[in-house]
């Protein structure tokens, strides 16, 4: 029996995720049948609650993209790549971007092409010291994808998301935390445990955050203003803000209770 190309898990006490990408031996390159898998891994996430997620990798690769070999180039049969992207790419892109939980990507190896935006489409990346980012699809005659363009500009600005287009040139975890792409780079022993001190934000303000970045993109700046009112006016009746600010006031540690 083949062993599943993404395994999960979920902490019953912090109700923390996490999602594995188990295709070592190939860099933990997607296929259809790993994107259908990692599909219904994220229902049963979303299905028992979690409140945050984690998004690694097996072996020496986060992950190296799409693998060519699940791909058919036989004479005759190789057709465009559209419907994949949109099938598969788009819809996990932005069913991260959407998603209320707080999600991580620890980045424990090579991240290439579409792998490189998917860390980007989480919240947060945490990478290893060892780790590399490379917008590689250029050496084979494409483009970013997978939210590439839209992401890699807004992270480290045009003319630099131009040049690792452009080049493939493989970025180091230390100058992509130079660059603004990634949260923090961190020893390779300390990843997991970086990733998952990350993960002790709260969900409500999580998902008002990620609302709120977003919509900056589009929204004038009084719109952004009245956005930020109406957010603030959700959080500030919350369980959370309440437990929030008698934890601040009383010099304790915090007891949220969820979502």
């Amino acid at each position: 029996m083949l062993e599943k190309s993404v395994l999960f898990r979920i902490d019953g006490e912090t109700r923390v995720a996490t999602l594995t990408l188990n295709r070592p031996d190939k860099l933990n390159s997607f296929t259809r049948e790993m994107h259908r898998e990692i599909g219904a891994a994220l229902t049963e996430i979303e299905g028992n609650q979690a409140r945050a997620l984690i998004i690694t990798g097996t072996g020496r690769g986060f992950c190296a993209g799409q693998d060519l070999a699940d791909l058919d180039f036989t004479p005759g049969a190789m057709s465009d790549l559209s419907d994949l992207i949109d099938e598969h790419f788009n819809s996990l892109v932005r069913r991260l971007q959407a998603s209320p939980l707080s999600i991580i990507a620890a980045v424990n190896g090579t991240a290439a092409g579409a792998g490189a935006n998917l860390a980007m489409a989480c919240d947060l990346v945490v990478a290893a010291r060892s780790a590399s980012f490379i917008q590689a699809l250029v050496k084979i005659g494409l483009l970013p994808d997978s939210g590439g363009t839209w992401l890699l500009p807004r992270r480290v600005g045009e003319a630099r998301a131009l040049g690792l287009a452009l080049t493939g040139e493989k970025l180091s975890a230390e100058k992509a935390e130079a660059w603004g792409i990634i949260w923090r780079v961190v020893d390779d022993g300390d990843l997991q445990q970086a990733a998952a001190q990350l993960t002790q934000m709260r969900a409500r303000a999580i998902t008002a955050i990620k609302r709120a970045m977003q919509a900056s993109a589009n929204n004038t700046f009084n719109q952004q203003l009245d956005l930020e009112r109406d957010l603030q006016r959700e959080l500030s009746t919350s369980p959370d803000y309440i437990e929030g600010v008698a934890a601040f006031r009383e010099k304790r540690a915090l007891r949220f209770e969820g979502l």
